[in-house]
């Protein structure tokens, strides 16, 4: 791992930060179960008290039917465990559209789901519903930046109402960074792009050998954000820029740009894209005599079967881990996967999660249990239920308990983004019954600490000061 030779952040990347809200990052046909259940009524549970008393309404927004209802239902999921990690209960399973209610103790939380179909237009109609019609306390969700982002320039920033609104797992970094979306309102528990790259970035400066890199992205949000802060880290710790080349999603003619990457002394290369364009990628690069070893980041469960899918493919069956190693794949970063983190907050959280949905806990599930979290815990602190109070408890607030331990993520009071550890994991054969892919991050390699992950307050890119 002292001689990587080529990057490609975002080669497992998340794939919900860029485009306009009506599409996604992955451009996949294939629909992924959320495993939604049917039927009507409310399901309450009623637990121990707390200090305050009344009704939190909180209004969920997510994409829970479509092509990409797994993005959402594993962000309610995650969310709804946090819920119940904190109110000592068992995480709601019966989820669907409408109103769902928790009793715990004299604190009544009042759940109302809508869905977004991953759809800026829908989440912009579903959010202005959520504070006009049903006067809710919290808004929290969005798994497509455009969406979150229509959302809080929209109805969040712009409606005179006082309520937090926690983005998430939506991941373009400008939702806390650009002062056209960021606001004292505006929170993120979710990782996103620039935390991708930066821990990325951290890695390779710090635990490589790697002195000249060659950037390239797809040509929109997600990858110029990736490009973006990968420059920035590699170039404060001296790591000279030979080329950076921008391509369309879906891009082919991959073996002419490794030659030009290749020409140009690059002894690494960062590639911003998403699973609409790595296979391809990944096809060229295994097949060819590249001295490169691809650094990136693991993704949720749907792009890691599409990418475990074609390794498989070029390495022959079966897939092990002798084949992962000679064809220098990895290691990579990881937001969060369930065995990334040993403590006690996490096991709870993946043996309840898997128990209650039936499958392990995936890349955005820490950042939005952590939303749960944090909400009862503004609560419990504030010993109030009203949107204004939750929101004064959640700025700057260290959260107690979260799937990466203790104390794991904390707001930051310049532009409300949480930060959190980052881990580094190689790639490796896929042995988890609840895990349908090929392909699983391995044991941590390495830990980027949490101050090194985010945009610092004083960097260029960082566009919000609150």
């Amino acid at each position: 791992m002292a001689t990587l030779g080529a990057l490609s952040s975002g080669a497992l990347a998340g794939c919900t930060s860029g485009g306009d809200g009506e599409g996604t990052d992955t451009q996949m046909n294939t629909a992924t179960d959320g495993g939604t259940t049917s039927g009507g009524g409310q399901q309450t549970t009623t637990q121990a008290d707390v200090s305050a008393s009344g009704t939190v309404k909180v209004g969920i927004m997510q994409p829970m039917s479509g092509d990409l209802q797994y993005y959402g239902m594993q962000s309610i999921w995650g969310f709804l465990s946090g819920l119940a990690y904190r109110t000592d209960s068992d995480p709601l399973t019966d989820v669907q559209t409408g109103t769902r209610t928790i009793e715990d103790g004299d604190v009544t939380w009042e759940l109302i789901f809508k869905d977004t179909q991953f759809s800026a237009d829908f989440a912009q109609t579903a959010a202005t519903d959520l504070v006009q019609q049903d006067d809710v306390d919290v808004l929290f969700g969005c798994s497509s930046s455009g969406a979150a982002s229509r959302v809080a320039q929209t109805v969040v920033n712009t409606s005179g109402v006082d309520i937090p609104y926690i983005a998430g797992p939506a991941a373009s970094a400008d939702i806390t960074a650009n002062s056209d979306t960021c606001s004292a309102q505006v929170f993120r528990a979710n990782e996103n792009t620039a935390m991708d790259a930066r821990s990325g970035g951290t890695y390779a400066a710090q635990e490589t050998d790697i002195q000249r890199v060659f950037l390239m992205g797809a040509d929109y949000s997600f990858g110029r954000a990736v490009v973006n802060n990968y420059r920035t880290v590699l170039e404060a710790n001296g790591i000279e820029i030979v080329g950076e080349r921008f391509v369309p999603q879906g891009y082919s003619e991959w073996e002419g740009l490794l030659d030009q990457a290749e020409e140009a002394g690059a002894e690494g290369i960062v590639a911003g894209f998403t699973v609409a364009t790595l296979p391809q990628l990944f096809t060229t690069f295994l097949n060819g005599d590249y001295p490169f070893r691809v650094f990136g980041g693991f993704a949720t469960q749907i792009t890691t079967s599409i990418v475990g899918q074609t390794l498989q493919r070029v390495l022959g069956e079966p897939l092990t881990a002798e084949k992962l190693s000679d064809a220098n794949f990895g290691p990579f970063t990881t937001r969060y996967h369930w065995n990334q983190y040993d403590n006690e907050i996490n096991q709870a959280f993946v043996e309840s999660y898997t128990d209650a949905y039936g499958i392990v806990p995936d890349l955005f599930t820490s950042g939005t249990f952590t939303a749960g979290s944090a909400i009862v815990q503004a609560v419990e602190a504030g010993g109030s239920t009203e949107g204004a109070d939750i929101q004064g408890e959640l700025r700057g607030m260290v959260v107690a308990d979260t799937p990466k331990g203790e104390d794991g993520y904390e707001f930051q009071t310049y532009n409300n983004q949480a930060r959190s550890a980052m881990t580094i994991a190689d790639v490796v054969p896929n042995d988890e019954d609840n895990w349908d892919a090929l392909i699983k991050p391995s044991e941590p390699v390495s830990t980027v600490a949490k101050g090194n992950t985010t945009i610092p307050s004083d960097s260029s890119e960082m566009g919000c000061n609150l």
